[in-house]
């Protein structure tokens, strides 16, 4: 029996070493890793800028209270807010933290409780980010949720404007859903969340924390739409590999979370800090983000020529291939050929290289694909 806790489906591999895209077990078989330790290593493993990062920083001062100021913490909000129209940060460690901060931030805001959230959506696994997570696999035997999220269709623009009253204080969305199956907002439902939202004085949560950084082909997937969040949350790819979280508000949201209202321990510590300032110094520069979307091309080019009965979906580099059937075989399949994948929802495969990826490696990953795909 484990000393861990069995609340991990884990996979007969143990990895223990990578670089860029290429990861190796302990036995030396390699692998080709598109899962990116679920769309968190934006620039691949072992990227010598962040090894630098954390080697300088480590140095220097590894954590200190938020008690105390930090110019550093002020740089890395100033660089996610750049060119947006959002004004402030708060920093966590996870995505779950980042959104539980954005429920609190909106319902003090507001002084409202009702959220709306959508079907198939992944929010976290605490206990306000589960009860706004639309997958009742994810809330299953923990008793009574948060009774004011009310979960309803994605892209399902009538039934949106249904529940829609006085009592709403925010509308809660990603713009691709990850985990709920690469499903992406129609163009309809942003822009009757942007009319309802402006109309009603109703706050919009925009969740980037598999989205966000790059992954899309832009800095933010809203970018992509009509979509303008009043909160925005981040995490995975901000930290290259590093645990971090955001939360980014806009000015009007300023005076709400004052001093005492929410905080965090380790939230912002200098490493992390350092490690995303660094990811991002990458990530957001256009060059970086045009080789991204050519990549994109690339691969669902690949894609479509090799596997033409099925449909790929998605944007940038966070693709899925919809299947017909349950894709955990496939998945097996795939690792046993030498490349790392996981699903999302049962019956899409979810493929999220690193940012980094070369044309080379999606090629050898869209052959292991088709040499399964098509031999079923």
């Amino acid at each position: 029996m484990s000393s861990l806790f069995k609340n991990y489906g884990r996979r007969p591999v143990h990895l223990v070493s990578g670089k860029g895209t290429i990861v190796t077990d302990e036995t030396g078989k390699e692998y080709l890793d598109f899962t990116s330790g679920i769309a968190v290593l934006s620039l691949g493993h072992a990227h010598p800028a962040i090894v630098e990062a954390i080697q300088k920083q480590a140095e220097k001062l590894w954590h200190t209270s938020n008690l105390f100021e930090s110019p550093e913490q002020e740089k890395l909000a100033a660089t996610l807010e750049k060119d947006t129209h959002l004004a402030h940060a708060f920093f966590c460690n996870s995505g779950a933290e980042a959104n539980e901060a954005a429920i609190k931030l909106a319902r003090k805001h507001t002084q409202k409780h009702v959220i709306i959230t959508f079907e198939k959506s992944f929010h976290g696994r605490t206990f306000g980010a589960m009860s706004a997570t639309g997958q009742e696999k994810i809330r299953q035997g923990f008793g009574p949720l948060l009774e004011t999220f009310k979960t309803i269709p994605f892209n399902d623009v009538a039934a949106l404007e249904a529940v829609i009253d006085d009592e709403v204080a925010a509308i809660m969305l990603e713009v691709i859903q990850g985990e709920g199956g690469v499903n992406q907002i129609s163009p309809e439902l942003a822009q009757a969340i942007t009319d309802i939202c402006s109309e009603k004085g109703i706050l919009l949560i925009v969740d980037e924390v598999q989205t966000g950084i790059g992954r899309t082909g832009t800095r933010y997937a809203y970018e992509q739409t009509v979509l303008k969040p009043d909160i925005m949350t981040l995490a995975k790819g901000l930290g290259g590999g590093f645990p971090i979280g955001a939360m980014l508000g806009t000015s009007a949201l300023y005076e709400t979370f004052g001093p005492g209202t929410h905080g965090t321990t380790f939230g912002g510590n200098p490493l992390a800090v350092s490690v995303a300032q660094t990811v991002l110094n990458h990530v957001f520069n256009p060059t970086f983000l045009t080789n991204v979307n050519e990549k994109s091309t690339y691969f669902k080019e690949k894609l479509a020529a090799s596997l033409p009965n099925h449909t790929i979906v998605g944007s940038g580099l966070l693709l899925g291939i919809v299947c017909a059937e349950d894709v955990a075989p496939y998945v097996n399949l795939a690792e046993q050929a030498g490349l790392l994948l996981v699903s999302a929802g049962p019956n899409v495969i979810r493929l999220l290289p690193p940012l980094t990826v070369t044309n080379e490696e999606i090629d050898q990953a869209v052959a292991i694909l088709a040499n399964i795909l098509n031999s079923n």
